[in-house]
């Protein structure tokens, strides 16, 4: 209201100015989040480029030694040779790191995998007697468990947040499937593309190059717990290495069976594809289970077992697509498995003691692949390779029933 002369205006109040709303920023996904953390990237591309390796050198080796030396029996027992004491030698190596540290101890134990993988290929060019093959080989056990220690490093990070550990573990089970997927097929192309060495020396290369980015990432590193530990890691997790044993049964003797059976119709050439669709679904899986909430073990080993009957099932059509994608769905049915079976590990193992815990789970893995393999092929010789289809469905029924039991102990 304002006076003019002897004229009374009445003004309307000027319109309050509207800003416009601020748009509301975009909540980050669960990965987005865990990789927004200081360190982690850096860490994380060390891992992977030291991951990718662990499923080279076996390919790598059979096929060097294979055609260097032209015997597929003194290659397949190079490499037995080298799991057996990978069995024996990573849980000292992992006991060594939680002690000691991680940079302390994966350094110089990665030199001597290195120096010993160097070796091998020394000894198959001069045409070393044999015994030289398996000493090699037999000294890459001291590779240290750079999965261990990178989940050992997001445990450490993420000890108050059970949400973002979940999806950290989900992620490190994806990186397991990609690298095991991915890494055969660049051995195999380099052994025979390049020429056979290829492989291992590109392997070691990566190894080295990984191990010492990842070590070099102090910030990260768990700090080492002073003073007497308490516990034993063996002990702690006795009940749960048949699950991880029977786990590996069911990859080991898939794999064996799935590459028999494609063979036997003629379709050889198509089991790498049809093994990196397993390992694929695996991956995809995992990453998906990431941004979920997790579920409990029996839940995921019930949905396992039930997938590792499909590709049984898919295998007496005798066509490929229905065995491809019964593959595809056993494959996703692994990884939420995995993970949930590795929180256990988390859980039970002795404060101080992580890393040496979850590398006797993998060197119970380990062991299932290799027994797997062996009574796979077994079967395949005296029944066929669709009935060796039965062994994977058979064995993740047996992970159930651990799990089972367990739970009428407790």
């Amino acid at each position: 209201m304002t006076v003019t002369g002897n004229t009374l205006v009445l003004a309307a109040p000027p319109a309050p100015v509207r800003t416009p709303p601020r748009p509301r920023p975009r909540p980050l996904s669960p990965y987005r989040r865990l990789f927004a953390l200081p360190g982690t990237r850096g860490f994380t591309a060390g891992n992977l480029l030291a991951r990718l390796p662990m499923g080279m050198f076996g390919v790598s080796a059979v096929m060097m030694i294979a055609g260097q030396r032209g015997s597929y029996a003194l290659a397949g027992a190079v490499t037995a040779t080298g799991l057996a004491a990978t069995a024996l030698v990573a849980p000292w190596t992992a006991r060594l790191v939680d002690r000691h540290g991680q940079a302390r101890i994966a350094v110089p134990a990665t030199l001597i995998a290195v120096l010993g993988s160097l070796s091998l290929i020394v000894c198959v060019r001069t045409g070393a007697p044999a015994w030289t093959l398996f000493a090699s080989y037999a000294a890459t056990a001291t590779t240290p468990n750079i999965g261990g220690m990178s989940r050992a490093r997001w445990t450490h990070l993420l000890r108050d947040s059970p949400g973002a550990h979940h999806t950290a573990m989900s992620f490190e089970q994806a990186a397991d499937e990609l690298c095991y997927m991915l890494g055969p097929v660049l051995a195999a192309f380099l052994c025979s593309v390049v020429f056979p060495e290829a492989g291992t020396l590109t392997a070691a290369a990566l190894l080295l190059t990984g191990m010492l980015v990842f070590t070099s990432c102090r910030a990260t590193q768990p700090p080492v717990a002073a003073g007497t530990r308490h516990g034993s890691p063996l002990r702690a997790l006795a009940p749960l290495l048949p699950l991880f044993l029977a786990t590996g049964v069911v990859f080991g003797s898939m794999e064996i069976a799935s590459i028999a059976h494609l063979d036997a119709l003629g379709l050889g050439a198509a089991s790498g594809p049809v093994l990196a669709l397993q390992a694929a679904g695996s991956c995809a899986a995992g990453l998906l289970y990431g941004t979920l909430r997790p579920r409990g073990l029996r839940t995921c080993l019930i949905a396992m077992a039930a997938a590792m009957a499909l590709p049984w099932l898919a295998a007496s059509t005798g066509a490929l697509l229905p065995l491809a994608c019964a593959l595809l769905l056993a494959g996703m049915a692994t990884a939420p498995t995995m993970v949930t079976a590795m929180s256990r590990v988390h859980a039970l193992t002795p404060e101080g003691r992580l890393n040496e815990g979850m590398t006797l789970a993998v060197t119970a893995i380990l062991a299932g692949i290799a027994l797997g393999a062996a009574a796979a092929g077994t079967l395949i010789d005296h029944l066929g390779p669709t009935t060796a289809y039965a062994l994977p469905a058979a064995a993740a029924v047996l992970a159930l029933a651990s799990v089972r039991a367990i739970t009428r102990t407790r």
